[in-house]
C-alpha cells in the first residue's frame, strides 16, 4: 500500500501542476509551484504543498483562485488519473524556503558584523 501511495503522490504532483499551468485562466492566479502533494492513507485526502511567488497580496489571490479552481482542477486530475474515488483536494502554502532564505541572510548579516 506505502508504494502505491508515493507513486499516487507523484503522479498527483505532475499533473496537478501541469493543470495549474496550462488549463487554469483564473486573472488572480499568480506563479505557482507544487512541492509536494501528501497523501492520506485511505488516500481520500491529498494535501498540494504549494509555493507563490509575490507579494502578500499576490500569494493571497492566488490561494483564493486555487480555492475557487478545486473542482475543475479535480475533474481534469480525475480524467486523467483513473482512480475509484478522487481525494479531496486542500491546497496548503509551504513557505519553507522563505524562512530558510530569511534565516540564512540573518546569518549571513551577523556573521559579516563578527568579522569586522
Amino acid at each position: 500500500m506505502k508504494y502505491r501511495k508515493l507513486r499516487v503522490q507523484d503522479l498527483f504532483r505532475e499533473e496537478i501542476s501541469l493543470i495549474i499551468q496550462r488549463e487554469i485562466r483564473d486573472p488572480g492566479m499568480g506563479f505557482v509551484t507544487i512541492l509536494d502533494v501528501r497523501m492520506s492513507d485511505d488516500l481520500k485526502v491529498a494535501k498540494v504543498l504549494l509555493s507563490i511567488y509575490g507579494s502578500e497580496e499576490e500569494k493571497k489571490s492566488t490561494l483564493e483562485a486555487l480555492k475557487r479552481s478545486k473542482g475543475y482542477i479535480k475533474l481534469l486530475l480525475g480524467q486523467r488519473v483513473k482512480m475509484r474515488s478522487m481525494p479531496e483536494l486542500r491546497f496548503i502554502l509551504d513557505d519553507t524556503f522563505e524562512k530558510a532564505a530569511r534565516i540564512e541572510e540573518i546569518l549571513k548579516k551577523e556573521n559579516d558584523v563578527q568579522q569586522d
